[in-house]
């Protein structure tokens, strides 16, 4: 089951089981394409496992309409990549701003309070992202203790103040040949380990990025992306259950 709700002034897609049985709460965060019908079909499937499920709308509507599925497409097109770029960082500029992760966090925060007010959670809240969504879940878990498991798909590293803040077990995926968080990896693991932070990355060999959005021919693999499905099933059971 699903409806549309609003918190603090955000769309939010809200997927929930049919049964009044109480289940976890789960934060889910779209990539920069926006709260599509692929990030609705992932809050779905997180309801049939028994997920209370909210996927805020985090982007500006001006950068919507800007980032359509034609950019999507070209971006991960070789030959249209270099030219869409540049449009891509222009447009993603009110988004870079201190200002914007603020009020983003906000949200986020305002959504943690929804959950755990409702009588249909179980008490326990984690989250889920991709891409600008990765980012964002590793920001929340280093924001708030009261996320008790992340699992940050392709996200950009936190910065290294942020870490000490960081209280839940986290389990990240990657693809190898996403060179950009590659290259970040190796240092976030040897911080996180360094300040004694529960963390797991998985790193698929052959894999670039967006593996996971089956909406995208180009970057999408079933095999890799049914197998990260099934190890987020378990490691959010094992610390939200």
């Amino acid at each position: 089951m699903s409806k549309n709700i609003t918190i603090k002034g955000a769309n939010v897609y809200h997927s929930y089981p049919e049964s009044d049985t109480k289940g976890p709460g789960l934060i889910l965060i779209e990539e920069i394409w926006g709260v599509n019908d692929h990030i609705k079909n992932v809050a779905d499937r997180f309801a049939k496992e028994g997920y209370r499920v909210l996927a805020p709308e985090l982007l500006p509507e001006g950068l919507l309409e800007q980032l359509t599925p034609q950019v999507q497409k070209d971006l991960f097109d070789p030959e249209k990549r270099n030219e869409v770029q540049p449009k891509l960082r222009a447009a993603m500029q009110p988004i870079m701003q201190p200002e914007y992760a603020r009020s983003t966090l906000e949200i986020l925060v305002s959504c943690i309070d929804y959950l755990l007010i409702d009588p249909h959670v179980s008490k326990k809240v984690g989250v889920v992202g991709f891409c600008f969504g990765g980012t964002y879940s590793f920001h929340l878990a280093a924001s708030d203790s009261r996320i008790q498991a992340a699992v940050p798909f392709y996200g950009q590293s936190p910065a290294q103040e942020e870490i000490a803040g960081i209280n839940c077990p986290i389990l990240a995926f990657y693809g190898d040949q996403d060179a950009n968080l590659m290259q970040t990896l190796p240092n976030f693991k040897e911080e996180m380990k360094k300040q004694k932070k529960s963390f797991e990355a998985i790193v698929y060999e052959g894999m670039g990025h967006a593996f996971f959005n089956d909406t995208n021919s180009r970057t999408y693999n079933a095999r890799v992306a049914q197998d990260a499905w099934g190890k987020t099933l378990a490691f959010l059971a094992k610390h939200l259950s």
